[in-house]
């Protein structure tokens, strides 16, 4: 098993114990996340995602956590509840979520948090900085979707061009005006039979 990320958020209070939060993920397949880096007596350590112990209440039979005073749901003082103690003799108060099992797990864990945890820092020197551990809970916002190009008028459908006709080759094109041949009139009580003949000689 092999831890391939860590993404850490600074904490902005100064003088508080907590120093930041993380998540880890292992083998790029499962994520923990909301573990806590403290200032201890010694230096940072990691402390595991945990949530709070609680108690029945003896009327209603809520839960509450163990240092409440007063139920949650029906408002009546609670007495204190023995809390279990833990190796230093100090109440429990919490319980881990998610923890290693051995050692070499947890100094694993711890190395290579703390390590993340110092180059974090360094980073939020720089300008412009911004923490990736703000991805799980803001993830980036996805980029509107590409409108599509404007669509182009259909091409208007070409005219054909006028086709003059085609001349007769060897015919000879007519010169002048197109005029029907006027008629001479004729006088009156001639006769086209008086005619005939006329202009031979």
């Amino acid at each position: 098993m092999e831890i391939t990320e860590v993404r850490v958020k600074l904490m902005d209070e100064p003088g508080e114990r907590l120093q930041a939060f993380c998540s880890i993920t292992f083998d790029d397949a499962f994520v923990v996340r909301d573990l806590k880096i403290i200032e201890g007596a010694t230096g940072p350590f990691v402390a595991m995602p945990s949530r709070k112990l609680t108690a029945h209440c003896p009327d209603c039979g809520c839960k509450n956590h163990l240092r409440a005073v007063f139920c949650n749901q029906c408002g009546t003082r609670l007495k204190e509840h023995p809390a279990i103690k833990d190796e230093d003799g100090r109440a429990k108060l919490y319980a881990d979520i998610a923890h290693p099992i051995n050692s070499p797990c947890r100094e694993m864990i711890q190395d290579r948090v703390i390590e993340a945890f110092k180059a974090e820092k360094s980073q939020a020197r720089l300008p412009g900085y911004i923490s990736s551990y703000d991805d799980f809970e803001h993830p980036a916002p996805t980029p509107p979707p590409t409108p599509p190009p404007p669509q182009q008028p259909d091409p208007q459908p070409e005219k054909p061009l006028a086709v003059e006709p085609t001349q007769v080759q060897g015919a000879e094109k007519p010169h002048g005006p197109h005029k029907a041949p006027t008629q001479q009139p004729q006088a009156h009580g001639e006769s086209a039979e008086d005619d005939f003949g006329a202009g031979i000689f």
